[in-house]
């Protein structure tokens, strides 16, 4: 870490919070976890942050079962005017804690704290607001049907927009205030009720929104924030009988276990999983723009996004230019303390996480890819990686196949559209991907061809709360953000009225 770029002193308010009782909501009461004890790391650090106290399987009970008599109570009755209401005075309430939510989040999971603004700004406040003016506009539709045997009759049918029910919540470490606020906000617009856990290696940031929600009064029961492991807590929101919905964000393989445990009730499940998506630059691509925006996709976060770009297709006529002009751009990014003003990029999440990575970087020296770029290693504490860059990488190489989760780019060179079509598809995922280039029919013809749920052109994971996000094949099921979003918290009922014989 360059011996200038210091990190800051959280502020009196983030120590505060840090040293402070950390508890469960359930029931719209604060009480002591009755699990095991999760020790918080700083990753940055490798010092202790804080300690929690995860859920019992009792305590999910009671949080579900405080989660169904909301429900049934009146919160599912409650109009789309003041269910609107309370999520945006939630909205203040997160905005008036912004930069405490950002600064634990940085020191939980070692985000730059830049991006930790963002996140909290613009994927939690922004989108908590979105869908705010979501609930007033929830309505069916009435048709007249074609009952065929039966002409003679009059029929009217009327179709209900309906909460989908209680909604058990998991989100990752890796950006816990987005990840909150893409589930909670349309579920809560909706009118269900949600009970949340938070990641166990990043738990912090769920407290301070299970926070605002009580500071906005938020009614009991509505919204449930328990901690827990995964293995523990986690499986059994997923098989628990009192929930009817989960969202899930995470690694495709646990989305499989919780697609198994959910089959008891048959609950309904959407699931954000991983990705390897594909970068692909044409020749006639503005390449002084192409290439720090490529290098990005896939560093930003260090690696640790779904989103990242990790598989970059360049054409050789443009190739070298592309190689050397990403080992340069990422060769000067600074790794660092997510607290210090330079950093770009944070420490990996854990050590288990870095040296997972690292056996990566291993295997593809071993399959035979070229190193164009890896950053020395960084003295002192801190789970800390810097960017890595392989090029003469070939299509079924495993780090091309696999989700690595790191700082880790792979160049594939490319012809012709031909054998990129086949490329930029194969491997499991269908997340994201971008293409480069400034022939506009050239972009739209490789867009449709890129099997994923979005698709940048000249440019690469952008998110807004109106657009949306999820993916395909084995990179999940359903979608999070804009009206589709909405609609994964909602379940049709239609109702046929016989009108009586026709004059």
């Amino acid at each position: 870490m360059p011996g200038d770029n210091l990190p800051i002193e959280p502020s009196r308010e983030t120590l505060a919070f840090l040293d402070s009782e950390h508890r469960l909501l359930i029931d719209g009461e604060w009480v002591w976890g009755e699990g095991r004890t999760i020790a918080v790391e700083n990753p940055a650090r490798e010092t202790p942050l804080a300690e929690v106290r995860a859920a019992s399987l009792g305590q999910l009970d009671e949080a579900v079962a405080a989660a169904r008599r909301a429900l049934r109570g009146r919160w599912s009755r409650t109009g789309g005017r003041e269910r609107g209401e309370v999520l945006n005075r939630f909205a203040d309430a997160i905005e008036r804690k912004l930069e405490t939510i950002a600064e634990v989040m940085t020191l939980d999971n070692g985000s730059p704290l830049a991006s930790s603004r963002m996140v909290t700004r613009f994927l939690a406040v922004d989108t908590i607001r979105y869908y705010a003016g979501w609930a007033t506009k929830i309505a069916g539709e009435s048709f007249t049907p074609n009952l065929g045997p039966r002409p003679d009759t009059d029929f009217l049918v009327a179709t209900m927009r309906e909460p989908i029910g209680v909604v058990g919540s998991i989100v990752p470490w890796n950006a816990p205030p987005g990840m909150i606020a893409m589930k909670l906000a349309p579920a809560l617009a909706a009118g269900c009720t949600m009970v949340l856990k938070t990641a166990e290696l990043a738990p912090l940031t769920g407290q301070l929104f299970a926070e605002a929600w009580v500071e906005a009064g938020g009614p009991p029961g509505v919204f449930a924030m328990l901690h827990g492991h995964g293995e523990d807590i986690g499986a059994a929101m997923a098989a628990h009988p009192g929930i009817d919905k989960i969202a899930f964000t995470g690694s495709t393989e646990v989305g499989r276990k919780i697609v198994i445990a959910a089959t008891g009730n048959l609950k309904k499940v959407s699931l954000e999983l991983g990705g390897k998506s594909p970068v692909v630059i044409f020749p006639d691509a503005d390449v002084t723009a192409a290439i720090p925006a490529a290098s990005m996709a896939c560093y930003l976060s260090t690696g640790q996004q779904c989103m990242a770009g990790s598989r970059l297709f360049v054409h050789e006529a443009v190739h070298d230019e592309v190689v050397e002009g990403i080992a340069a751009h990422a060769a000067a990014l600074t790794v660092g303390d997510g607290m210090a003003p330079s950093t770009v990029l944070g420490p990996m999440i854990s050590a288990r996480q870095k040296a997972r990575v690292e056996s990566y970087i291993a295997i593809a020296k071993g399959d035979g890819a070229e190193v164009a770029l890896e950053s020395a290693a960084i003295d002192g504490p801190g789970h800390f990686l810097g960017p890595v860059l392989f090029s003469g990488v070939r299509a079924g190489m495993r780090i091309e196949q696999e989700e690595v989760f790191g700082p880790v780019l792979s160049v594939i060179r490319f012809s012709g559209e031909a054998e990129l079509t086949a490329a930029i598809n194969g491997t499991r995922y269908g997340l994201s991907g971008s293409v480069w280039t400034s022939n506009v029919q050239t972009a739209l013809r490789v867009a449709r061809q890129i099997d994923s749920g979005q698709v940048g052109i000249n440019v690469h994971g952008a998110m807004s709360p109106e657009t949306p996000f999820g993916g395909n094949r084995q990179s999940g099921w359903g979608r999070e953000l804009g009206r589709e979003g909405l609609d994964a918290f909602l379940k049709t009922k239609a109702v046929s009225i016989n009108i009586g014989p026709l004059p």
